[in-house]
């Protein structure tokens, strides 16, 4: 059965890719472990700008390059897209430089690299609930940004696993892409009229 509305949805009930590829509405909602967690209502314009301001130079850095930047809305499957799986989720901002991975529906399998912009109503989620799904799907790099105290935390994946703060880099920063060495984009330009 499709459901058309969120209203129908029973959030205390759990769902699977199955369910989630049948929804007609367009509320945006993310599917974490099972669980229907509602999206925000439109970001604030912080943090728009804070994400425009990081695509844009990511877009620049990686034009001619293999990988492919992609922005929210945009669906991530982090552990498969089988109709028994139970996670999709909407990243700010991800990396994919494994092709076979983009889809027509979105990525199938963990990005190389997430960005996720903090605000008052996803900052749990966001440290909490989608920090440890994305070390479990092995997602390389997340970086964490925060657009009030303009300041970006940045975690890699170690050898068994794990996020490893590296820094929080803040002002006159330049924040290093960690999987691209070559690679950074200053505070300045990520805060930038902010």
């Amino acid at each position: 059965m499709s459901i058309h509305s969120i209203s129908q949805l029973d959030f205390s009930k759990t769902y699977t890719i199955a369910d989630y590829v049948t929804w007609k509405f367009d509320e945006l909602v993310e599917l974490i472990k099972g669980k229907v967690v509602q999206m925000s209502p439109s970001p604030r314009s912080y943090h728009q700008a804070v994400s425009q301001n990081i695509s844009f130079e990511l877009e620049k850095l990686f034009r001619r390059l293999p990988c492919k930047v992609f922005v929210a809305p945009f669906d991530v499957y982090l552990f498969g897209d089988e109709a028994e799986k139970n996670t999709v989720v909407e990243p700010d901002i991800c990396i994919i430089c494994d092709r076979t991975k983009i889809k027509d529906k979105g990525c199938v399998g963990a990005p190389d690299f997430i960005v996720e912009i903090l605000s008052l109503s996803t900052m749990k989620k966001d440290l909490n609930d989608k920090f440890r799904l994305y070390e479990e799907a092995g997602v390389k790099v997340y970086w964490v940004v925060h657009p009030k105290e303009k300041q970006v935390s940045v975690y890699v994946l170690n050898e068994v696993g794990k996020y490893d703060l590296k820094d929080h880099y803040a002002e006159k920063d330049n924040v290093p892409l960690f999987l691209w060495e070559e690679k950074s984009i200053s505070c300045e330009e990520i805060f930038y009229d902010v």
